[in-house]
């Protein structure tokens, strides 16, 4: 941690839109003071975009349109001028064909609005998945000063006594269902338990791993992300940082300061810490390009999570809910422990000004079945897995603190599916030549054959098998899953199939070998054979979706990287600045 604060007081961007009294600058105030402000308002204080997420299409952001005010309160504290502004809010739980797809797009969004307007630091509010990542990828692009405020977890669902995890209690139920276990009437009823208050998934769903992830890469307030959305306490973390950003123009901290390589190691290494989700590999990868100077690659992954252990016992990895995690500590207790067992880069800069292990070494854990002991993890070995061989030469992943131990190394038949389309038309026949020895395979569900590589990754067993009382086998495909989901499910598959990567020829019966230990995931057929299979392939009789011709959705498919590398943008990655554009009159 080596940051000296810049001098203060000096002229910041905002006074190229607000300084002086050339036309320029009176159209700008005049405009702006059509909203009943004072002239001292645009005198060269810091002003402060708070770059919104909110949306009611967007129901774990919801709650944004009240947190974005108690941001405003801490900004005119510190004597800021704090502008809301809106940006495209990809919403997990609502946006087809998946929200993924439209990562990206938010992305823009948020890197423009910064860079074309008025201002000269911002707040980012996100909640939802690919929110959170999308506001720290465009944000990274600017370099201006940022911080993060998350929406918050909802509240515990109950159904009958039981706790209930958001997404990881859907796929339970629905197994269920499908296993004559569990009434339809009854999946119906629970519905009402699931989503009981504002706020974003309450297991350590991808909404909760980035909020994680944000806060042990600095760039939020230590303590941020496990504050349940309806806790008044999350209202102060939004109050405080809109204090905290105003100095944070002052002393011209940015984010180029705080997301280094060191402060991504420890980001990965916290994320095998609480069991995160699989898709914070493709967000600090994309987040990491979108940097002048972090190469950040599949193996970063490997080297630093594979010997942290797994010590957050919440779902879907363990038993609790993000509420459990907050009383007892949060995430500064997960980071203190790191750091107490040497997992840690403690001089790593914050967006506090001060260092990681400065903000969390005097915290206290208050529930240590929650928060476990290193010597009681729930996984020794946790992290995310990065497999490879002939059937992932680009690498593949899985999370082996949400997988069965007992399929950790296996060799079974491959039973293909070629599209998702194809998986749902047959997956509940009870003719399907399918046992729980054989290996599930889905197809063109990756970032250009979905498009947008949707979660549908962690495949439903078929019913024929779960009635044996069987919940898990292995299953392997270029798609996502979603973070609040479980199962030995091997990911993101590279090359994905619709780029003609292996796994566009596998076929029915192949015998696919997975090593999780060894890293190793093989299909079992000679290298001459192999390749011969991949000189027969062709986009056209592959199964994949065919090229959009017209719209965002051709864009996506001609530009959109392999998930190996974060699934952004070819145009994207890098670092474009902060400079003011020419005056548009």
């Amino acid at each position: 941690m080596a940051f000296k604060p810049a001098k203060w007081p000096r002229k910041l961007r905002s006074q190229e839109w607000f300084g002086g009294s050339s036309k320029d600058a009176i159209y700008h105030r005049s405009w702006m003071k059509n909203q009943g402000l004072p002239a001292d308002l645009l005198d060269g204080r810091p002003v402060i975009g708070i770059c919104n997420t909110w949306s009611e299409l967007t129901p774990c952001n919801a709650h944004l349109r009240d947190l974005a005010e108690r941001v405003k309160f801490g900004v005119y504290e510190a004597g800021g001028f704090p502008v809301e502004f809106p940006v495209f809010s990809p919403a997990e739980s609502s946006l087809r064909p998946t929200a993924m797809m439209f990562r990206n797009l938010c992305a823009m969004d948020v890197e423009e609005a910064i860079r074309g307007k008025s201002m000269d630091g911002v707040v980012l509010l996100a909640g939802c998945d690919k929110t959170t990542p999308a506001l720290l990828m465009g944000a990274a692009s600017v370099d201006l000063p940022a911080i993060v405020v998350s929406g918050g977890p909802m509240l515990n669902g109950h159904f009958r006594g039981e706790r209930v995890g958001s997404g990881t209690h859907l796929w339970k139920f629905s197994e269920a269902v499908r296993a004559g276990e569990m009434t339809a009437e009854e999946f119906v009823e629970a519905e009402a338990s699931m989503s009981r208050s504002p706020g974003s998934c309450n297991t350590m769903g991808t909404a909760s791993t980035m909020a994680s992830m944000a806060e042990a890469l600095g760039m939020a307030l230590s303590g941020n992300a496990a504050i349940p959305a309806v806790d008044s306490r999350r209202r102060v973390m939004a109050h405080i940082t809109g204090r905290r950003i105003v100095q944070m123009v002052k002393d011209d901290l940015k984010p180029s300061d705080v997301m280094t390589k060191e402060a991504f190691e420890n980001a990965i290494r916290t994320n095998a810490a609480i069991g995160g989700s699989t898709n914070a590999v493709i967000h600090l990868l994309a987040m990491a390009g979108r940097t002048e100077n972090v190469k950040l690659t599949l193996d970063d992954w490997d080297r630093l999570g594979r010997d942290v252990p797994t010590i957050l016992n919440l779902m879907p990895s363990g038993k609790y809910l993000m509420e459990e995690f907050f009383y007892a500590g949060g995430l500064p207790v997960v980071i203190k422990r790191l750091g107490e067992a040497g997992l840690l880069h403690k001089d790593a800069l914050t967006v506090s000004g001060g260092s990681i292990w400065d903000e969390v070494k005097d915290v206290q854990n208050w529930n240590e079945d929650v928060i476990l002991p290193i010597e009681k993890a729930l996984t020794k070995s946790g992290g995310i897995a990065v497999l490879r061989g002939n059937l992932a030469p680009g690498g593949a992943v899985l999370k082996p603190s949400a997988a069965t131990p007992e399929l950790m190394k296996h060799r079974g038949r491959a039973v293909v599916f070629e599209d998702i389309d194809d998986y749902k038309a047959r997956i509940n026949d009870d003719d399907l030549d399918i046992d729980e020895t054989c290996v599930m395979v889905l197809k063109n569900c990756g970032p250009r054959g979905y498009p947008g590589m949707a979660e549908v990754g962690n495949m439903g067993l078929p019913p024929k098998i779960l009635k044996k009382g069987i919940t898990d086998m292995v299953r392997i495909s270029d798609a996502r899953m979603s973070g609040t989901a479980f199962g030995t499910v091997v990911l993101h598959t590279s090359p994905e199939a619709a780029r003609g990567g292996p796994l566009a020829v596998v076929r029915n019966g192949d015998m696919i070998e997975l090593d999780v230990e060894a890293r190793k995931l093989h299909l079992d057929i000679s290298d001459e054979e192999l390749a011969a299979r991949l000189a027969e392939w062709t986009a056209e009789k592959s199964g994949a979706n065919p090229r959009p011709e017209s719209g965002y959705a051709m864009l996506y498919h001609d530009r959109v990287m392999g998930a190996d590398t974060g699934a952004d943008f070819d145009f994207l990655v890098g670092h474009r600045g902060n400079a003011v554009g020419k005056e548009a009159h």
